[in-house]
């Protein structure tokens, strides 16, 4: 009868052991999941920074495509400061391109041309700022020079 007891007790001692364990493991899985879901957010936030680069090297290519289409102009072309565009611009044409800026980069970007007429190099350059990417520098610039 004595040993009885004694296995009664030490399973009953032990009872709530397995459920100890199960819920620090809910614990240490919980933790993981938001570790996972942060790393995530962070991730969104870099790809988006990420487009918003590639998308301005674009605008900055198809800025000189429009440049060379119209080489007798080139001197129409400058700006020499940021600017942004009105709304109002059609494809191909400077205001188009700064309106298209804003449209592909972000809402505050700015484009900036300036060209030398004589020497036919042309700088273009776009800048936004890019506060939803994590570290760096919050504005952003690129800036090409080619002959045109």
């Amino acid at each position: 009868m004595k040993k009885r007891l004694e296995t009664r007790n030490s399973r009953c001692r032990q009872a709530g052991v397995s459920l100890l364990e199960v819920l620090i493991s809910v614990l240490v899985l919980a933790i993981g999941i938001l570790g996972i879901a942060a790393l995530q957010a962070i991730t969104l936030k870099n790809a988006g920074s990420a487009a918003s680069r590639t998308q301005a090297s674009m605008q900055v290519y198809s800025m000189f495509d429009i440049i060379r289409g119209n080489r007798g102009n080139i001197g129409g072309f400058n700006t020499n400061t940021y600017t942004a565009g009105g709304g109002s611009g059609t494809a191909g044409t400077m205001e188009g391109w700064l309106d298209s800026l804003q449209t592909t980069i972000a809402p505050d970007a700015r484009g900036r041309v300036v060209c030398d007429a004589g020497t036919q190099i042309c700088e273009v350059g776009v800048r936004w700022s890019d506060e939803r990417a994590t570290g760096g520098s919050q504005t952003q610039e690129i800036v090409v020079r080619s002959r045109i």
